[in-house]
């Protein structure tokens, strides 16, 4: 096996400097030229095994300090400039090495600079919920991702989109479809009657990386055998929305008011897939479905031929004026704790429930994959809630694969336990509900066991005579 060779010319220069040594008084007592010393100082020299040992007999210099790696370095300075701020500054990974062995002190101070400034951000970010809770809006912002708009935007307004539903109800209508028969038969067969697309699904092997793939030249839409047949059937109503409701889809993304471009395209998709499940599952038909299955998600699921988590996204849309059904609110994540979504038919209800709470089993349903978890949760304001929680499975992965896994909550105000179906789960009313907050920083609960951060609201309780069960007591 070839030897590797090992570059580290700011590593020796920097000895060199310590030991306020000249470049001909260093290669002197190496034995090598000074010019051969500054190419080994510009890496445009390997250290060779004699020098190595030179350097390691003569300035007792470590061995493992000239071969380690600037890894962990790059990595890190890698993750300050993939920030909003700073993305497009470099062009590679290369800068960021050489950064790093060149002047690894820096990078470390460039490293804690950026991680205050996230720190900062972040209790920022906090205080300006814990103000709108209180009733006053604020415009403070750190840099945002033209996602990070949408989802504010997407968050904040009722998952209701009049437009979209009204013609969706119309269109679906329009197939005249009889008890029984297969909505993804009759729209792709209108896909070919009335624009010739045909419909297709490729192996993995043929599109490994793509759910879709609509090519205009050919008028096919492709689709992944890895999607189940719910997510299939929802691609073919995307493309049906796209082609037959394009007025009514742009002025739905115009009312949003999105000020970015990207945020503009990622807008139209998520309006279009809203208006796919109203294409699923028409507003009409399935407001009554649900008020008759009191909401049961799995009776639904099934009478309209839907995923799990296409029905409980449909529960948060029905608000229709003057033909409204319960205010439901829905959040997904992944099992480190990331946000996908969060909607609601009222808007998700961040002041009160703000669904960042350990507690919560969202998080619990990671252990129990395919399970349905009921809970009723109280908030420090008194405010109760009805939580919903189970796994989703994402697209089919193949063997050596990791499955993707996500999970659900649904939830809707305690007070409408009576009309929902999942209200047999709980406890007897006797029973305390489970006390959660908003999120660690904006909790104000004492000894809770969960607690993961501090409240921005209290100073810590550092009392070296007295510990508390929490990590981050507070006075």
């Amino acid at each position: 096996m070839a030897e590797r060779k090992i570059f580290a010319g700011p590593r020796v220069r920097r000895i060199r400097n310590g030991l306020g040594l000249t470049q001909t008084a260093m290669a002197e007592a190496l034995e090598i030229s000074p010019s051969y010393l500054n190419l080994i100082e510009r890496n445009q020299r390997p250290l060779t095994v004699q020098l190595l040992l030179k350097l390691a007999s003569v300035y007792k210099v470590d061995l493992d300090e000239l071969q380690g790696e600037a890894g962990g370095s790059a990595s890190q300075l890698r993750e300050v400039f993939a920030d909003p701020l700073l993305s497009g500054e470099l062009p590679g990974d290369q800068e960021l090495i050489e950064v790093a062995e060149a002047a690894p002190n820096a990078a470390s101070g460039i490293v804690k600079l950026y991680r205050a400034y996230r720190e900062q951000a972040a209790r920022l970010s906090d205080l300006a919920d814990l103000l709108a809770r209180e009733g006053h809006e604020t415009s403070l912002s750190g840099a945002r991702l033209p996602i990070d708009e949408l989802r504010e935007v997407f968050e904040r307004r009722p998952n209701y989109f009049g437009r979209l539903d009204e013609a969706a109800e119309a269109f679906h209508a329009s197939l005249g479809l009889a008890a029984g028969d297969d909505l993804a038969v009759a729209l792709k067969s209108w896909l070919r009657s009335t624009h010739g697309i045909v419909v297709r699904t490729l192996p993995v092997q043929t599109m490994p990386s793509l759910r879709r793939r609509y090519d205009r030249h050919s008028m096919r839409l492709f689709l992944s055998e890895r999607l189940s047949a719910f997510d299939q059937l929802r691609e073919v109503a995307m493309e049906v929305v796209l082609l037959a409701f394009s007025e009514a889809l742009q002025a739905e993304l115009e009312a949003l008011e999105l000020r970015s471009g990207e945020a503009r395209r990622l807008g139209r998709f998520e309006l279009a897939r809203a208006a796919a499940h109203a294409l699923m599952m028409p507003y009409g038909a399935f407001l009554s479905a649900a008020i008759r299955a009191r909401y049961d998600i799995d009776i639904l699921r099934a009478r309209f031929n839907v995923s799990f988590e296409q029905a409980a996204n449909r529960l948060t849309m029905l608000q229709r004026p003057g033909a409204p059904g319960l205010a439901f609110f829905m959040m997904e994540v992944d099992n480190a704790g990331n946000r996908f979504r969060r909607s609601g038919a009222q808007g998700f209800p961040h002041a009160k429930f703000g669904g960042a709470c350990p507690k919560l089993n969202i998080h619990a349903a990671f252990a129990q994959p395919g399970q349905v978890l009921v809970e009723q949760v109280e908030m420090p304001d008194s405010a109760g809630f009805l939580t919903i929680s189970r796994t989703l499975e994402g697209p089919q992965a193949g063997f050596g694969e990791r499955v993707r896994r996500t999970a659900l909550l649904i939830g809707c105000d305690i007070g409408h336990r009576d009309e929902v179906a999942y209200a047999a789960a709980l406890p007897d009313k006797a029973v305390p509900p489970i006390a959660v907050g908003a999120a660690c920083r904006l909790c104000e609960r004492s000894g809770c066991l969960a607690r993961a951060e501090p409240p921005l609201t209290r100073p810590l309780g550092l009392d070296e005579m007295v510990t508390g069960l929490s990590a981050f007591d507070f006075q």
